[in-house]
């Protein structure tokens, strides 16, 4: 059963009750707990520090500051958001620069059989590039975190020139995931009374004029029916994004966004929560949630696998761990980074095969704020159907 089929599950259940929010008191068939990983135990770390389950390998793909292998073309410092796309048999992963001045985003193109083809440079001349998101049309949207940040469309290929994207407004973006259902783009930010945002194109595949609008509930929210409200103003001048719709729910530091089958799943750090919202229903819940005993701990970057329904979740900090949300409502490590304590994980994401898993390790071993340490993976192994 895929995880929206889940959340209809519960709301069949609940009947006329759904919208009191018990609804989402069954998301997830209940908010997800630890359990074993189905991929079993993590093995001692490999050669590269990774430590992993049985079946599964891992490779360095790029070094901060060092050649891409075969390239000559230098990775960029503090690797963070990251997407793959397909590129005939191979594919390209997408990678964000967040560091204050010149960060950008990189890409690496990858042959069918996963060597390295080429690294290039995809947009310059940003800052804080964090995370972002991949849209329907093949371009990879990076976003700015820092106040009154933007949002660049990218193209993948680095043929085309990557412009602001205004329209979907000025703050501290962190990261966006389309519907194409409802033809929404949604974006979270990362500020401690953050919103989540949606932009709604005026023609879908062009994201230069459109509404942006922002989640409202009651404060404290945590289940139940939610609606939406225009933002006066989008440029954030005067007034922050955030403080101009006065029902507007507030949510503690904003990260990783992924969406799926109807089901608009997004992660909030300070207080180490993954959101679910139902757009079909206009209805929030909680997938997971440290406070009700999970162990998964500094939630950010998300991102689901192709092949089925789980959602990978990376640590900013904790243990270094990169851990996998099943359907039934388990969490469990899927893999972890020893020795990286000052770190954080970053850019999970599957090729399009859904048999190779990328990721960053934004500050590597040194830990250095300057991100110069950073480390970028790959995992190859029996990723489950």
């Amino acid at each position: 059963m895929r995880r929206r089929e889940l959340l209809r599950a519960g709301l069949a259940g609940a009947g006329a009750a759904a919208l009191s929010g018990v609804l989402w008191q069954r998301a997830f068939a209940a908010t997800a707990l630890p359990g074993d990983s189905p991929y079993g135990a993590l093995r001692p770390p490999d050669t590269n520090g990774v430590a992993l389950p049985d079946g599964f390998t891992s490779r360095i793909v790029a070094r901060s500051g060092q050649p891409v292998g075969g390239t000559g073309y230098t990775w960029h410092r503090a690797p963070d958001g990251g997407a793959c796309f397909a590129d005939g048999s191979g594919w390209i992963y997408v990678s964000n620069s967040e560091i204050p001045v010149g960060g950008g985003a990189s890409a690496v193109r990858f042959a069918a059989d996963g060597s390295v083809v080429s690294a290039y440079r995809i947009l310059a001349r940003t800052r804080v590039n964090c995370a972002g998101g991949a849209t329907p049309w093949q371009t990879w949207l990076s976003c700015e975190e820092v106040s009154h940040g933007r949002v660049f469309e990218t193209d993948p290929w680095g043929r085309r020139p990557a412009p602001a994207r205004l329209a979907m407004g000025r703050f501290k973006h962190e990261a966006a995931a389309c519907d194409p259902e409802r033809r929404a783009v949604y974006l979270t930010e990362d500020e401690e009374d953050g919103c989540l945002y949606r932009f709604l194109p005026e023609t879908w595949g062009d994201l230069e004029r459109g509404r942006l609008q922002v989640l409202c509930a009651p404060p404290g929210t945590t289940s139940g029916p939610v609606t939406w409200q225009d933002v006066p103003s989008r440029d954030g001048a005067g007034v922050p994004t955030r403080r101009q719709v006065p029902a507007a729910l507030r949510f503690d530091g904003g990260e990783g966004c992924w969406y799926e089958s109807g089901v608009c799943y997004f992660t909030t750090k300070g207080d180490d929560r993954v959101w679910a919202y139902d757009a079909a229903a206009s209805a929030l819940g909680l997938a997971y949630d440290a406070a009700a005993g999970g162990t998964l701990s500094g939630v950010d970057s998300i991102t689901g696998a192709p092949r089925n329904a789980d959602l990978f979740v990376a640590e900013d900090g904790g243990n270094m761990e990169i851990n996998v949300i099943t359907a039934d409502g388990t969490v469990g490590p899927f893999l972890r980074l020893p020795g990286q304590d000052r770190s954080e994980i970053t850019g999970p994401a599957f090729n399009p095969a859904g048999d190779r898993l990328y990721f960053s390790s934004q500050r590597g071993y040194s830990g250095a704020r300057s991100g110069s340490g950073g480390i970028t993976y790959e995992v190859t192994g029996p990723f489950r159907a």
